[in-house]
């Protein structure tokens, strides 16, 4: 992974269908990144709008759902690479 200057990464691990995605996706600035985790990753199967400039995914949260190696616009990260974003990051937040 090359190192990248992040505003803010925000780590989203809640359902599409949950307030609090919603309220992270209108939080999105031009540059920050959205890290999907968790039940956050089943985002990846629809339309939901996810219109970040760096999109991501937690690799063993989607595989774990079924949604194996065709993230669309997301980039599947391990464990490692999380917190390589996480240190990019002037800040982190999670939702």
């Amino acid at each position: 992974m090359t190192m990248i200057s992040l505003n803010t990464l925000h780590i989203l691990n809640k359902t599409p269908e949950h307030p609090r995605f919603k309220e992270c996706l209108s939080m999105l600035g031009a540059d920050d990144a959205l890290l999907l985790t968790e039940n956050g990753v089943v985002a990846l199967e629809g339309a939901h709008n996810l219109k970040a400039g760096r999109l991501y995914a937690l690799s063993s949260d989607a595989c774990a759902r079924g949604l194996g190696k065709n993230p669309g616009e997301a980039h599947y990260v391990d464990y490692t690479e999380m917190v390589a974003l996480t240190l990019q990051a002037q800040r982190v937040i999670s939702w």
